[in-house]
């Protein structure tokens, strides 16, 4: 046993409770308890500020329910700690204790800052030893690893309560908390920051979105391997610490602000109409593979905690690896899944979000292997109180397995499928009608048959994962190169158009019609039915430059440049009226439309599908690029009273005449969008609809979508 963990305390100790988990500050100390089955022996190391050497160590020497847990008194919120754990050291079995290492509370509700892996002093093997991860580093690590924070839970919330909103109302906008304010042009007091990002409230109330999905916001931890090219992880999907804001997000103020500053942010958010939705990551961590470093979870209870696999005379040396990023966390183990079931707690009832999306969300299904929709953590989820009311979304896939539509009852997911098809169409592919008209009507080929509604489909054109709106219409291909990949990275499928020019151009033809795509794209994703989404800075074409993996980008390639607003005020205002129009017309927040499994039913109340000439649509005519649809509102609950919608897609280069239909008594037929046409006129206000002569027909401009308003 090392000397520095021999020597008895100075303060007041008692037994302490195993229940709940991590450390709980009540009133008169600090109840510690952390879950190891196979640790031998604990020690509890504290700390005076982010000072290398402990001031304290107290052995901690009961265990319940293999929870070790002390009580310390006289311990203030504030104090920072560590753990230091032992047991066998033998990878074959799993067991990869090392008592040397400094490891952080998995149950920790603050850091004091980054990981910095200076003389690999995070791992727990000898790098230059030629058994690599089964040989045993003894090096002390303290000053390198982030120590937990003890944090007080009270916040002046006042009063605070959650929005409730229904899916059917929903628009959601992703976004990077850093990169929203980063940018010098932001104008913000502390750009990059959860108090930089309230500052900037009044832009989505002003777009009209009433929900932010927030790129990682757990404490996470940047690979060496960037380090060492001079990048970082910007994303975040490299979780340490489940319970902890990420601190850099924070002002720094003091040791363990940013726990209150993401409360005020989310404070403010509920104040202003807006739910957060916080993206996590519970697929894998950042101890990455066998020679990662030792941060958490491997060092306290290895095998406990990840999916292990190996040959025979080793058969859990090494990791499962479903994400791609070097493990996967087991949720097949109840500890597991109590971890996870109590960060998800934590951030509903202490944090006050909304709900969450899940990263690779078909590794928390798979268990034995296999994806499974009645894995136990799934059931463990449906049958929680505290998150039923929480919205759970999925990105339902992962390395090896896609698993779209096929989630439990109470999820809802990413459609991936409404993302390709809707590229393919508006980049001009044929033979997209018929799987069009399922994604525009809620892909009830996915979700109608299981008890789900149309707003179980989030739907996208664009994500953090991939190229920019601005992007999408400008590049035939992805420009990954600063990444120092050799632009091997990023996926080489963008389904993109770069209309004729790729990247930067001044040729006003090329910036017309990418102007006009882009609108194309943005009436896709409100008009559709179904929870749209908006990737953050798309409303006013924000640009990567062509690069669609910008994970490591944290400068101006990622952050949002906020002069973009002057120069694309157009397509700005386009997205605030489209999101306005769907507010205004109930016919298009409906659940779902009742196609059944027939888009040619003649029957449907509420969607009558046209060709061109009037008759039927050419399903299955490879060539055919225009499709045309009636929306009965006449039973749509409405101050506006009894109206109809008449929708034509375009993506045809040629113009196309379109026979409109008959409407019943005297209505006529109005223009509100057209997206070939000029700012001003491509989407026009309430009482600015131009009423069409002669009514029975329309002249479609190429690539365009129109919309009429029958009253």
């Amino acid at each position: 046993m090392a000397s520095a963990l021999a020597h008895a305390t100075r303060r007041k100790v008692s037994d302490g409770r195993h229940h709940p988990l991590g450390a709980t500050l009540v009133r008169g100390g600090v109840n510690f308890a952390l879950y190891s089955r196979n640790a031998r022996d604990v020690w509890l190391l504290f700390f005076d500020g982010e000072g290398d050497e402990p001031i304290d160590v107290i052995h901690v020497r009961n265990r319940t329910r293999f929870v070790w847990h002390v009580f310390v008194h006289g311990v203030k919120a504030g104090q920072c700690y560590g753990y230091k754990v032992a047991g066998d050291f033998d990878p074959g079995r799993g067991l990869r204790f090392n008592e040397s290492k400094l490891l952080v509370d998995p149950y920790a509700k603050a850091l004091t800052g980054k990981v910095v892996n200076r003389d690999n002093l995070l791992l727990a093997y000898d790098a230059a030893s030629p058994l690599r991860d089964a040989s045993l580093d003894d090096r002390d690590n303290a000053s390198v690893v982030p120590k937990s924070i003890v944090v007080d839970d009270r916040f002046d919330w006042r009063g605070d309560a959650p929005l409730n909103l229904p899916l059917e109302r929903l628009f959601l906008y992703e976004v990077h908390v850093k990169g929203f304010t980063a940018h010098p042009f932001s104008g913000v007091s502390h750009p990059g920051t959860y108090l930089g990002f309230v500052e900037k409230i009044p832009h989505l109330v002003a777009l009209g979105v009433n929900a932010v999905e927030l790129l990682p916001v757990h404490e996470f931890v940047v690979e060496d391997f960037l380090r060492e090219r001079g990048r970082t992880n910007y994303w975040g999907y490299n979780t340490l610490g489940y319970f902890a804001p990420e601190s850099s997000y924070g002002t720094g103020s003091w040791p363990g602000c940013q726990v209150a500053e993401f409360k005020t942010l989310v404070r403010e958010l509920h104040r202003a109409g807006v739910e957060v939705i916080l993206d996590v990551v519970f697929n894998h961590t950042a101890e990455g593979s066998e020679l990662g470093p030792t941060l958490c979870f491997r060092g306290i209870d290895n095998p406990t905690y990840y999916c292990l696999t190996g040959p025979a005379d080793a058969p859990r040396r090494y990791y499962q690896n479903y994400t791609g990023c070097g493990n996967s966390l087991d949720l097949a183990h109840a500890p597991v899944i109590r971890l996870v079931m109590d960060s998800l707690r934590y951030w509903v009832e202490v944090m006050h979000v909304d709900g969450f999306r899940f990263d690779l969300a078909s590794v928390l299904g798979r268990e034995e292997g296999p994806f499974r929709t009645t894995a136990s953590f799934f059931d463990a989820l449906s049958q929680d109180p505290v998150l039923q009311r929480a919205k759970l979304i999925a990105e339902p896939w992962d390395l090896g397995t896609y698993q779209v539509g096929n989630f439990p009852v109470d999820w809802s997911e990413w459609n991936g499928r409404f993302r390709d098809t809707v590229r393919r169409f508006v980049k001009g592919d044929g033979g997209q009608l018929s799987d069009l008209g399922w994604r525009l009507t809620g892909s009830a080929d996915l979700y109608g048959d299981d008890g789900r509604s149309a707003y179980n489909s989030v739907n996208f054109v664009t994500c953090h994962d991939g190229f920019t709106l601005n992007d999408l219409v400008s590049h035939n291909a992805k420009h990954n190169e600063a990444n120092g990949e050799g632009n091997r990275d990023g996926t080489d499928d963008n389904k993109s158009w770069n209309c004729g020019a790729e990247g930067d151009t001044d040729d006003p033809a090329v910036l017309q019609l990418r102007r006009q795509l882009a609108k194309n794209f943005a009436c896709a994703l409100f008009f559709s039915c179904g929870t749209p989404m908006v990737l953050g800075g798309d409303e006013f074409l924000r640009t990567q430059r062509g690069n669609n993996n910008a994970y490591c980008q944290d400068n101006e390639l990622s952050w949002f440049d906020w002069g973009e607003v002057e120069r694309n005020a157009e397509v700005l205002a386009f997205f605030r009226r489209a999101i306005a129009f769907v507010r205004r017309y109930s016919v298009l927040q409906q659940r779902k439309f009742l196609l059944g499994q027939d888009l040619d039913a003649d029957s449907v109340r509420d969607i009558t599908w046209f060709g061109c000439d009037g008759g039927p649509p050419a399903w299955d005519d490879p060539e055919a690029r225009t499709l045309c649809y009636l929306l009965d509102g006449s039973e749509a609950p409405s101050p506006l009273g009894e109206y109809f919608l008449f929708f034509v897609w375009n993506a045809d280069d040629r113009l196309r005449w379109v026979r409109l239909p008959a409407l019943p008594g005297s209505p006529r037929w109005s223009r509100v969008v057209d997206t070939s046409l000029p700012a001003g006129d491509d989407f026009l206000d309430p009482g600015r609809e131009v009423l069409l002569d002669p009514p029975d027909h329309y002249i479609v401009n190429p690539r365009s979508v129109v919309v009429l308003l029958g009253r």
